[in-house]
């Protein structure tokens, strides 16, 4: 797949946010490594040597880069060019060769339909203008028996008054876009568009809920 970037203009003040976070976003540990190594776990039952996976909102590449060995290519993208830029130097230092990473939205993503046998979207549905419009791209992306998998704070079950805070914060450029919605219209959207839930896990109240849905076969 060539390597081409594409973020369009209404995700760019998004992009500058997280630009401007980056490199702090990339020194800080994993808040709760033994539930991130559990949905590792979790998602590796469900990957094969053969699959083509697509990641979204890959960040600074740790879990795609946690996942290259346990199928054949991985294409991670990520709105944030300076993400996208630290993500490329880890893989380059650990020699990892079968993930591509890309500046890109996945509004905008091209790829051809039924393309990926696998998607993750980690801690970034939550940070979408459309999540109906973007689990429906998903779907259309996935073979059919694809797997999504995501992890999702869903803000609407332990703090409705955000969706109040959100805006101010966005408008000072301390918080990013923020979407405040619950466990179950997360899962509502998902078996809307045609995905069976699998799997459903939640380390505990306030953490983000771990997802892995089906598209039928």
């Amino acid at each position: 797949m060539t390597t081409v970037d594409t973020v369009s203009t209404a995700t760019r003040r998004s992009a500058r946010f997280w630009d401007r976070i980056a490199e702090r976003y990339a020194k800080k540990p994993v808040a709760d490594e033994a539930s991130y190594q559990r949905k590792l776990r979790i998602t590796r039952s469900y990957l094969r040597p053969d699959m083509e996976l697509l990641e979204f909102g890959c960040g600074t590449g740790s879990t795609a880069l946690a996942l290259a060995p346990d199928v054949a290519r991985i294409t991670a993208i990520d709105i944030s060019s300076k993400m996208v830029g630290i993500a490329r130097r880890k893989a380059e230092s650990s020699g990892v060769a079968n993930v591509a990473f890309l500046r890109a939205a996945i509004d905008d993503f091209e790829a051809p339909t039924g393309g990926f046998d696998s998607v993750l979207g980690m801690s970034i549905l939550h940070l979408l203008e459309d999540r109906d419009a973007v689990v429906a791209k998903v779907h259309g992306l996935l073979k059919p028996g694809g797997v999504f998998v995501t992890s999702t704070a869903c803000i609407g079950d332990f703090m409705r008054s955000f969706k109040l805070i959100a805006p101010v914060g966005r408008f000072l450029g301390v918080l990013p876009l923020v979407k405040v919605f619950t466990a179950v219209d997360l899962e509502n959207s998902l078996k809307e568009q045609g995905f069976r839930i699998a799997e459903r896990w939640q380390p505990g109240k306030g953490k983000s809920v771990f997802i892995v849905a089906v598209k039928a076969s």
